[in-house]
């Protein structure tokens, strides 16, 4: 009996483990369909589903690289250029007081009736500050009044002393020119400049405003003015009325002088008091810039004169040779003194 049972135990124990071994070679049996999925990727790749119908997918389309973004920035700060506002210094910048030079006043004219006015002529003359005695219009030093350039100091004068400036069409000061339009003369045009940034590699365009000249590039003065004899007092009186700056402009290869703007002169006498010429040889015995024209300490040429000119015309249009011109403008200086000085009996 006991035989009888093990024998049975051991044919149960071995029907068992031939179960076991035919599931082995193949993994749980489906949900769905009932087939046994196999453990291998392999064999589940072979392995097809009747039960889902069959689809086609579309191709995918590779995906765009967006353009870099483009930004705009504006830079209008021109460093050293006219618009450069003057740095004040915040302690005395001498060894000595001279905090009374703000309040310096021109001396007043005297009065020239018409009645006295026995003989007159009107003078253009131009001042070249590339000459060694002309430097000081040139100086690029600075102070409290800023550039001292000749030129910046007309425009401080327009910009600060509300001296009004008139249109270069003429020089008789009939088209008044407001401060934007006399910066605009000179503050030039924009110009777009494409800029990588080195860390994200968009492209900026920057757009800058650019003079059109340096303050260097302007060194050519005109000055309009009238030498007058007095019979009253018996004596030649000379009387600036204009200036103008010229500056040189390059126009289909060829440069040639174009003037900017005039200012009347007795306008400008108060803004040249306060301001002092540089002087090479000793910073004390500086002169005003009003002491220097009234002085006439400059050098100059004469483009123009009334005298024997029914055309109104210039030196340059009636002699074409520069050399010819200046000694024609000699010849006018001569005149006027040999004029003066025939006047007199001895």
């Amino acid at each position: 009996m006991k035989k009888r049972f093990s024998i049975i135990v051991l044919f149960s124990v071995a029907l068992i483990g031939s179960q076991v071994h035919a599931q082995s070679g193949y993994g749980k049996v489906g949900k769905t369909t009932g087939k046994p999925v196999a453990k291998n990727a392999a064999a589940n790749a072979n392995l097809k589903d009747t039960t889902k119908p069959k689809t086609t997918t579309a191709p995918v389309a590779a995906p765009t690289v967006a353009a870099p973004a483009v930004t705009f920035s504006y830079d209008t700060i021109i460093p050293g250029g006219f618009d450069a506002k003057p740095e004040v210094a915040l302690r005395n910048n001498f060894a000595t007081d001279r905090s009374q030079i703000k309040d310096r006043k021109p001396l007043e004219y005297e009065n020239l009736r018409e009645d006295d006015n026995f003989w007159s002529e009107f003078i253009w003359r131009e001042i070249d500050a590339r000459e060694k005695m002309n430097q000081s219009f040139m100086y690029p030093g600075r102070d409290d009044n800023g550039d001292q350039r000749f030129f910046t100091i007309l425009l401080n004068a327009i910009k600060n002393d509300s001296v009004t400036a008139f249109a270069p069409d003429n020089d008789r000061f009939t088209i008044p020119l407001t401060k934007d339009q006399v910066m605009g003369l000179i503050a030039g045009s924009y110009d777009t400049l494409p800029v990588t940034d080195p860390v994200s590699g968009t492209v900026e365009k920057v757009v800058s405003k650019k003079p059109k000249f340096s303050p260097d590039s302007v060194y050519t003065f005109r000055i309009k003015e009238q030498w007058i004899f007095d019979k009253e007092a018996s004596r030649m009186f000379i009387r600036i009325i204009g200036i103008a700056p010229i500056a040189k402009q390059v126009v289909g290869g060829k440069s040639s002088p174009r003037t900017l703007f005039w200012l009347y002169y007795p306008d400008l006498r108060k803004s040249f008091a306060k301001v002092d010429v540089y002087n090479p040889k000793n910073f004390s015995s500086r002169m005003t810039w009003e002491e220097l024209f009234e002085g006439r300490y400059f050098s100059s040429y004469i483009i123009k004169s009334s005298a024997n000119n029914p055309g109104d015309k210039s030196l340059s249009s009636m002699i074409k040779d520069p050399l010819f011109r200046l000694l024609e403008g000699e010849n006018i200086k001569t005149r006027i003194f040999n004029y003066e000085q025939d006047l007199w009996q001895y």
